[in-house]
């Protein structure tokens, strides 16, 4: 039997997940060959599905309201009744993502694609309060739309909180009108400037850009607090340290050291786990650690530093 597609979508309740499908399923060619598709829903939002055009479209929609219910053999009555061949699965955004990759499905169901939608007006709200529940919508998306976007929206910051979880994932703003908002992002220092500050605040969104974006800042200085990483162990090649900050990305347990490589010329480098202020300049080059080519740091001075009051720093 032919593979079934599972499109995952994933998000708080009216973040977009509703009409992100109905537009995929109306804008993108699905049900032109009828086959037979099938939306599970798991929740009701403000915008409603529109059943007469689904309909037309050969596409069926069945709720699954509570999440005791979304069980292997639901699903399964569901496959022995509807025969889908490709399915849309429009997930609870209060219930466990990792149960659905966890749970046996179907036989021959495979997630071929997982979508999150985020309400930008509301995304800050929500990581303020229910950070740990919001940032596990995105684990797994291999694309994060943020939509309702406009001139105001912070949108490197909003990058830095997604690729705090999820590196790979692509991310995509959309304003209200539907329109694809590609406004450069702004970042929070002064590329141009003849040495780069980087605050505590912005360490994070800092860090991520640069491995994002290597080339970008291939020849800039930068300047922060740094705490190093030396273990007398061998894992590290002589003259080289990695200065970072460990930074919380959803909550205590999921606290990540970010660090980058520094080639240091010093005859006798800094210990292990101490502090220094580095002014550095930023060469892409490869190195295997980053299996290809990366940001290296070359010290321009390095100096002992006191702890922070705040060790931590974040992607918000």
């Amino acid at each position: 039997m032919a593979e079934i597609p599972i499109y995952f979508f994933t998000g708080f309740m009216d973040s977009g997940k509703t009409s992100l499908i109905q537009e995929t399923i109306f804008e993108n060619g699905f049900g032109e060959d009828n086959e037979r598709m099938l939306i599970i829903a798991c929740e009701d939002g403000d915008v409603e599905y529109d059943v007469d055009k689904l309909k037309a479209a050969n596409t069926s929609i069945v709720m699954i309201g509570n999440e005791e219910d979304f069980t292997t053999e639901r699903l399964q009555q569901l496959q022995d009744e509807y025969r889908p061949e490709a399915v849309f699965l429009e997930y609870n955004g209060t219930w466990d993502v990792g149960n659905v990759y966890e749970m046996k499905l179907p036989k021959d169901w495979v997630i071929v694609q997982s979508l999150a939608t985020v309400d930008a007006t509301t995304f800050d709200m929500y990581m303020q309060n229910m950070r740990p529940m919001m940032m596990e919508q995105f684990f797994k998306a291999e694309v994060v739309i943020f939509n309702r976007c406009d001139d105001n929206t912070p949108k490197s910051r909003f990058r830095g909180s997604i690729k705090a979880v999820n590196r790979p994932a692509q991310i995509v703003y959309e304003r209200a009108d539907g329109t694809i908002d590609d406004r450069e992002e702004e970042l929070p220092f002064d590329l141009n400037a003849d040495v780069i500050e980087i605050s505590d605040a912005d360490y994070a969104l800092w860090f991520m850009d640069c491995m994002e974006h290597p080339k970008k800042y291939d020849g800039k200085t930068v300047h922060f607090l740094g705490l190093v990483y030396n273990p007398q162990d061998g894992k590290l090649k002589r003259g080289v340290i990695v200065p970072g900050r460990f930074a919380m990305t959803c909550c205590v347990e999921d606290i990540t050291f970010l660090g980058m490589m520094c080639k240091t010329s010093l005859t006798e480098t800094p210990a292990h786990r101490s502090w220094i202020d580095l002014t550095a300049k930023i060469k892409v080059e490869f190195a295997r650690e980053y299996k290809g080519k990366g940001p290296i740091l070359y010290p321009v001075e390095m100096k002992p530093a006191e702890k922070p009051a705040d060790e931590l720093v974040y992607f918000s």
